[in-house]
């Protein structure tokens, strides 16, 4: 599997970094877990075809980490997609989904396609579902969204990628990080707490029950990048790629 951090940053632009967008690739498919409102923009200023995107696991209904759902999803009914899109989500995704391509583009949501939309709500007990030639799970976190916030994991080709999503300190991140070959921890600050946000000294003192075999930093705040020097923990950046 190889890992492209293709957005690392947090909703505000921080460091200039495009928001939550990790494109996973293995087994001839192209699986992105999350899909923030400017991921189109930044797939493609990577030179990533929006098209070959398989599917999409999203953590939580945040506009940095689901908002560009609409925008995907117009641009592959505009190139001529033909292929499946398959998403998964937490409880609600469908609904939340169709609202906000009904907010940005009135009328998108029962546009036909050439393409089928196929949604996916994941249970938040780590029940997996079956994404494509992925083995997507979700164990429910801490992070007020509006529906049931995800961590996630990924298992594909015999390999596994896990993302904390938004979350405070939360017994339920061992679920999901507990043995994967890559485990994406957000640290939002270093060590300033802040309300259902994982500050990264909380991340350090419970590495012994996250046991990932690699651990990279991502949705980092400008106080956390003014600190990466202080941190003994690989940060991810826009553009990062990582071959598991």
């Amino acid at each position: 599997m190889r890992v492209r951090f293709v957005g690392s940053g947090d909703a505000f632009g921080s460091g200039g970094r495009w928001q939550t967008c990790i494109h996973l690739s293995g087994e001839g498919q192209v699986l992105l877990v999350d899909c923030g409102a400017t991921s189109l923009v930044a797939l493609k200023a990577q030179g990533l075809d929006p098209g070959a995107v398989d599917a999409v696991a999203v953590t939580h209904l945040h506009g940095d980490h689901f908002g560009g759902l609409p925008f995907l999803i117009l641009d592959g009914q505009f190139s001529r997609r033909s292929a499946p899109l398959y998403v998964a989500g937490p409880p609600g995704i469908r609904a939340r989904l169709a609202e906000a391509m009904e907010a940005l583009f009135p009328g998108s949501s029962r546009a036909r396609r050439r393409f089928p939309v196929e949604i996916t709500e994941l249970r938040p007990d780590g029940t997996p579902a079956t994404l494509g030639a992925a083995a997507v799970r979700g164990w429910e976190v801490e992070h007020a969204c509006g529906a049931p916030p995800l961590a996630l994991r990924v298992d594909l080709g015999g390999v596994s990628f896990a993302y904390s999503g938004d979350t405070q300190w939360t017994a339920a991140l061992a679920g999901p990080a507990r043995g994967a070959d890559l485990f994406a921890a957000e640290a939002y600050t270093f060590d300033r707490p802040v309300r259902y946000h994982l500050d990264y000294q909380t991340l350090r003192a419970h590495l012994d029950e996250i046991r990932a075999r690699r651990i990279v930093l991502t949705h980092m705040s400008g106080a956390m990048l003014a600190r990466l020097t202080d941190a003994d923990l690989p940060a991810a950046y826009d553009g990062m790629m990582l071959d598991l």
